[in-house]
């Protein structure tokens, strides 16, 4: 296996770098924000982030893949806060598509298919 060696990649499409980024910022607020001690989940979600984004960087397919189920799991969890408190969860739910669209643009799984190893 190769070493995983950028945190960035500049010449990933700029949907998937957004992506990529969007990942380390969801684990940065899971860790600022007690996302870690509050659900048994929340570590595995701030884990799983933040090694999506390092291997999205490093053009591995399991990183994309890891980014979109790690994507599907904060958006039901963003879903459900919505349906609990209402409109004070809207940033959460905003940020959590955002993530997932961003992932799974035509542009972003295309470059991962030709590209990524």
């Amino acid at each position: 296996m190769a070493a995983l060696t950028r945190w960035t990649n500049p010449s990933l499409p700029q949907t998937l770098q957004i992506g990529m980024f969007l990942l380390y910022i969801d684990a940065v607020f899971g860790l600022l924000f007690g996302t870690v001690l509050a659900f048994p989940i929340g570590t595995a979600i701030v884990v799983g982030s933040a090694a999506a984004g390092l291997g999205i960087a490093n053009e591995m397919k399991w990183g994309w893949v890891l980014g979109v189920v790690v994507s599907v799991v904060s958006l039901v969890f963003a879903v459900l806060l919505f349906a609990s408190v209402g409109f004070s969860a809207v940033i959460s739910l905003a940020f959590a598509v955002a993530q997932l669209l961003l992932l799974v643009h035509p542009q972003s799984r295309e470059h991962q298919r030709v590209w990524f190893q």
